[in-house]
């Protein structure tokens, strides 16, 4: 097995952080990573129509295709927050390498590239598979579906940081979107109408006491208010008719739609008004101009740590020198899909802990960027030259 030269890994990371990248605009990554890719001894290398970058090892010898997964895209910049380092500069500063996207997920798809490229194929019985995917930030294993869809991996690895624990399982995610409807009328007889936005409010305190499932492994599910708009808006002279609010629902395994949907039934609400919960349908367009659109449902999932994948890539970190600590991910990523969907046997480590994404001054302890990369050697040796 070559040895990953940290320069290059961190190389490699720089020019990806420098590349503003939110969704639907991952197009410079995207080519960036078509000019690189073949450089680090990938035989093939191509872009799909949604502009995700594939990358392919073959070994020498048959056996299974691992697929390593990891985002390209990044979430934006909030408005009046100051940057003690500039968020597309990667500076590197105390061992940290500063910038949006540095954490989530720049520099685990660096350390998946550059891991992939330093396993010796000859010793390889199957395939590597590198995805690059768009998109996870609003639809979360969307733009995966047709990588495997189009791939069959066997099993698939998500780079999303884990703070080098060896992650099993992951929350879900559900956008619900919770609407009141009321009656017009001239804000200067408001008897006249119902008031669509004070028609929601009780069902707004009646949600904060409800009872959420909880995960012996996993944890509880979490239900967040996220937004609240009223219509007509502006409302100028005009009592709202209609009012929605939504939802954001960390879910657990084993929830259904119709169970989560089922506990915002019969709400409370004003005489005459009405309120229905749903999932929010997001559409979403991707740099290349093609269109995802997907109900915004993306299942929880749990994979036994008896289980022959988990041990393999356990005995891997092992053997790149990592301990092995069992943990699960509080957030949603593309496993949804691979795992929640499609039933593939799916695993998750990165290198820093969650709570260093989407924050101001996001960075990446450069030690555990360089252990990161080592970890995937690791796993794809254990999972690849063994059979």
């Amino acid at each position: 097995m070559a040895e990953i030269d940290p320069q290059r890994l961190i190389d490699l990371t720089q020019k990806l952080v420098r590349l503003p990248s939110e969704p639907g605009q991952e197009g410079l990554v995207s080519s960036l990573l078509l000019q690189e890719l073949p450089t680090l001894g990938f035989d093939q290398v191509w872009a799909d129509e949604n502009g995700t970058v594939i990358a392919i090892r073959h070994g020498a010898q048959p056996g299974p295709t691992l697929l390593l997964d990891g985002h390209t895209d990044t979430v934006g910049i909030a408005p009046g927050l100051n940057w003690q380092h500039p968020p597309f500069a990667a500076e590197i500063a105390t061992g940290r390498l500063y910038g949006r996207g540095a954490t989530d997920m720049k520099g685990p798809l660096a350390a998946m590239i550059l891991a992939a490229s330093a396993v010796e194929s000859s010793q390889m019985h199957g395939k590597i598979v590198i995805s690059a995917s768009v998109m996870e930030e609003v639809l979360e294993g969307v733009a995966l579906q047709p990588v495997i869809e189009a791939l069959e991996p066997d099993l698939v690895v998500i780079g999303e940081p884990s703070d080098l624990r060896l992650v099993h399982g992951g929350r879900g995610r559900a956008e619900i979107r919770l609407e009141a409807i009321g009656r017009p009328s001239h804000s200067s007889a408001p008897q006249l109408g119902i008031n669509a936005v004070q028609a929601i409010l009780p069902a707004l305190q009646a949600i904060e006491t409800l009872p959420l499932p909880a995960h012996p492994v996993v944890g509880g599910a979490i239900l967040a208010l996220t937004d609240i708009i009223s219509e007509p808006y502006p409302g100028h002279s005009v009592i709202p008719s209609r009012c929605r609010a939504t939802y954001d629902r960390r879910l657990i395994p084993g929830e259904s739609r119709l169970g989560v949907l089922a506990q915002l039934q019969d709400l409370p609400t004003l005489p005459g008004a009405s309120i229905q919960a749903s999932l929010v349908v997001g559409e979403y367009r991707a740099f290349t101009g093609s269109l995802l659109t997907r109900e915004k449902w993306f299942p929880a999932w749990l994979l036994e740590k008896s289980h022959p994948f988990v041990q393999a890539a356990a005995r891997g970190l092992e053997q790149a020198g990592l301990p092995v600590i069992y943990g699960t991910y509080n957030f949603c990523t593309n496993a949804a899909y691979s795992i929640g969907v499609a039933s593939i046997p799916t695993i998750g480590f990165g290198p820093s802990p969650e709570g260093l994404a989407h924050i101001v001054d996001e960075y990446i302890e450069i030690d555990q960027l360089v252990k990161a990369a080592r970890g995937y050697q690791g796993i794809i040796s254990a999972v690849l030259s063994s059979r």
